[in-house]
């Protein structure tokens, strides 16, 4: 099994999330860094209320649960582009790790680093946020 880096550095979430999410469930152990500095499209401030909607949804006891922190946030968008209820699919999202920033173990790779052209934002027409911002302003402590 081969292990697969991406630099998530403005890249579209949705559409990076959708590639990884493909790949894992073939078999590839995929490796996420720099996600604090992915982009989500649209108007920052309507991603902003639909965000805050689904972290404010449920109780506070016993949920459902919504991440914050923009590693959790991706993790969440592959989580649900994957087959959840099957074993394939909890199998394929464990074989999935997402740093904020580049950790320690991987700096020495930094040249390994792939990002993909589909997933690219700088053809972009709309208004975008990155996940570390909407991340901060949904209350995450920050930590990138």
């Amino acid at each position: 099994m081969v292990m697969i880096t991406y630099d998530a550095e403005n890249q579209i979430m949705g559409r990076l999330s959708s590639i990884v999410a493909k790949q894992l469930l073939q078999g590839e152990r995929i490796v996420i860094v720099n996600v604090e500095k992915a982009v989500v499209s649209g108007n920052p401030r309507a991603t902003f209320v639909h965000y805050k909607e689904r972290v404010k949804r449920g109780d506070p006891i016993k949920g459902p649960f919504f991440p914050r922190t923009p590693d959790g946030i991706f993790r969440r968008a592959v989580r649900g582009m994957l087959p959840w209820k099957k074993s394939k699919g909890r199998a394929a999202y464990k074989r999935l790790s997402v740093y904020i920033g580049v950790p320690d173990k991987l700096k020495s790779k930094k040249e390994e680093f792939k990002k993909i052209k589909a997933a690219d934002s700088g053809r972009l027409k709309a208004r975008i946020i990155h996940l570390g911002e909407l991340s901060a302003a949904l209350g995450a402590k920050k930590r990138w």
